[in-house]
């Protein structure tokens, strides 16, 4: 976890240590980061950087909270999908999902950084870190249900737990798929219109 020591940092500093660590595991991944390069980029003493972290599973974790935090702040909020019908629900996430996407091909040190997550993710030093951040998303998920179920596009026989352990497990393939096999750019809008009506299709009313 990361110390308070690091937050009471100037933010320049912080943003140097950060910028040096996200440089290096986007090049790197995890397994094969050093941390000898971090601290030499970063211009302080290994001895410091753990002063302000645990370990390399801790640095690792907070750039991926802090630049997936960065990049859903500068992209917008993820939308609750509003509308009367079904076809408007889907619609607003297939295209919101596009979005991301694009996005994320215009920021490759970050789909660097997901890339190494996901594959390492299976690491058991980080599958703390990931349910951490699993559990930060599930309230809008959780939102984005009742959405739907409003507009008769998600349905409501079954329970909602259910219906988030499906949507989550989808979404980690999808997305494993998406960061490993990195689709041409021009592919992006129709793929994230096939994976959203595949979810449509597991938790659409029957």
């Amino acid at each position: 976890m990361v110390s308070p020591r690091f937050t009471k940092l100037p933010p320049a500093q912080q943003e140097r240590i950060l910028y040096a660590a996200l440089a290096e595991f986007a090049a790197h991944g995890f397994h094969d980061a050093s941390l000898n390069r971090v601290v030499e980029a970063a211009g302080i003493s290994k001895g410091s950087l753990y002063y302000y972290f645990d370990g390399k599973v801790d640095l690792y974790a907070h750039v991926a909270r802090t630049e997936l935090g960065k990049f859903f702040a500068d992209h917008g909020p993820f939308p609750v999908p509003a509308g009367t019908d079904a076809e408007t629900f889907w619609a607003t996430l297939s295209g919101y999902y596009a979005r991301v996407l694009i996005a994320l091909d215009d920021s490759p040190q970050l789909a660097a950084l997901i890339r190494g997550w996901l594959v390492a993710a299976a690491n058991p030093a980080l599958q703390q870190a990931q349910r951490d951040m699993e559990e930060a998303v599930l309230p809008w998920l959780e939102e984005v249900l009742i959405a739907g179920q409003e507009a008769g596009a998600v349905r409501t026989d079954v329970p909602n737990s259910l219906l988030l352990a499906t949507v989550v497990g989808l979404g980690q393939a999808m997305d494993l798929w998406v960061m490993t096999q990195r689709p041409d750019r021009g592919d992006l809008g129709r793929l994230a219109d096939i994976m959203t009506q595949m979810i449509r299709g597991a938790v659409a009313p029957q």
